[in-house]
């Protein structure tokens, strides 16, 4: 069956790799995933599935035990499992950020030490900048690391870590005068820590608790958490890449393949809301023909696909620009911004579409409409991502003289 946002110029390879996750959907996530996320259950038989793929190491080199595939083939690779359950892309997201910053900037005992263990799904990773009272102003983090010794001691208290639960290493923002005078930018005084501890709840090593899973209105099944760190002891081999101050530099580049993520996801979520919504149309009957014959109902679908594509030729394009090594950050932050606020209308049209039988929990499209308002804020807000669009736009455009 012909079908929406195909991506021309991909090797047989990244079409071999996307037909077996696609398959994988169709069979092992959207017949439970519904059921999976009215309980709130992590999905364990579904990742273990994933680890057996490879999706864990999709990204990671091959010289560390992974599949060496770009971020295109990771971002359709997500668009694919978010289809099936937006929950289970998240999982894979955090895994891959903290991945993707040990290759990028780790040291080569960090990178020989877990790179490995990750694309084995062995370690799984998980990266905490926000705390309770930042939002999306990173330069306010207060959570602070002292060198002591052989050892940094880390106190603070860290929010919307995606994966804190299940994960079994965070990468941890922090703040860390040392070296720094007074003075200096606050975004030049921050360190990203590499925090190995056990997966669970309570505290999960010395000086490190995880108090329990945040209630959200979607988003569920992958655990949403706090973490505290109270005289939490890290050894300094652990700062990530060996020098401190560098932790914003860090995040920012792990946030830009995030935010590709992101984008990807509400592709994935956005075309499951179309096929379900363009199925729908032609089953359901009123005054005596389907209502895809409708002619207001050809309209929303109309637009709900045009939707689709234009959000996933931007997320390719904002992949597309990572892989060849340039700068990204305004194509991340368009694909992103377009990308969630066309799914948000895509899914609200399909949830239309079905009518009074949209707001039944017995209907998909009832979680879809409580999981698509999460990418409008993950990875940065609609307005951070203007922001940095209109500023890259400028340092375009800027008149000479």
């Amino acid at each position: 069956m012909a079908r929406l946002a195909r991506t021309e110029g991909l090797t047989d390879i990244q079409r071999e790799i996307l037909s077996t996750v696609r398959d994988f959907v169709d069979k092992e996530i959207i017949p439970v995933a519904t059921e999976l996320e009215h309980r709130d259950e992590y999905p364990t038989q579904i990742v273990e599935g994933l680890k057996e793929l490879g999706v864990f190491g999709l990204m990671i080199p091959e010289e560390y035990g992974g599949l060496g595939e770009s971020l295109l083939t990771y971002a359709l690779t997500v668009e694919e499992i978010a289809r099936g359950w937006m929950s289970v892309s998240g999982i894979i997201n955090t895994h891959f950020i903290v991945a993707y910053m040990l290759k990028q900037h780790g040291t080569q005992e960090q990178k020989d030490y877990f790179l490995p263990k990750m694309a084995a799904g062995e370690i799984r990773g998980a990266f905490s900048m926000s705390e309770p009272a930042l939002g999306s102003d990173v330069s306010a983090i207060s959570s602070k690391g002292v060198r002591d010794g052989d050892e940094y001691v880390l106190n603070g208290q860290k929010m919307w870590l995606t994966n804190g639960g299940s994960s079994t290493l965070v990468a941890v923002l922090c703040r860390t005068d040392e070296g720094h005078p007074e003075g200096t930018a606050p975004h030049k005084s921050m360190t990203t820590f590499l925090v190995e501890k056990e997966a669970g709840f309570g505290e999960v090593r010395p000086g490190l608790t995880i108090p329990g899973k945040i209630e959200k209105m979607g988003y569920k099944g992958v655990d949403t958490t706090e973490l505290i760190m109270d005289g939490l002891r890290i050894p300094a081999d652990r700062v990530l890449g060996g020098e401190t101050g560098r932790g914003f530099y860090h995040m920012m580049d792990g946030v830009e393949v995030g935010r590709v993520n992101v984008a990807a996801r509400g592709c994935g979520v956005a075309q499951r809301a179309f096929e379900l919504g363009v199925a729908y149309a032609q089953q359901r009957h009123t005054f005596g023909k389907p209502i895809a014959q409708h002619q207001a109902i050809q309209f929303k679908l109309a637009e709900m696909a045009t939707k689709v594509e234009a959000a996933h030729a931007m997320m390719v394009n904002a992949a597309r620009k990572k892989d060849s090594g340039q700068r990204n950050d305004l194509e991340a932050g368009m694909a992103k911004y377009l990308a969630s606020e066309y799914c948000k209308e895509v899914v609200e049209d399909s949830f239309r579409i079905h009518g009074g039988y949209g707001f039944s929990k017995e209907y998909e499209i009832e979680r879809l409409y409580r999981e698509a308002p999460m990418l409008l804020i993950g990875e940065g807000t609609a307005e951070i991502q203007k922001m940095i669009i209109g500023r890259r736009l400028l340092e375009e455009y800027r008149i000479q003289g």
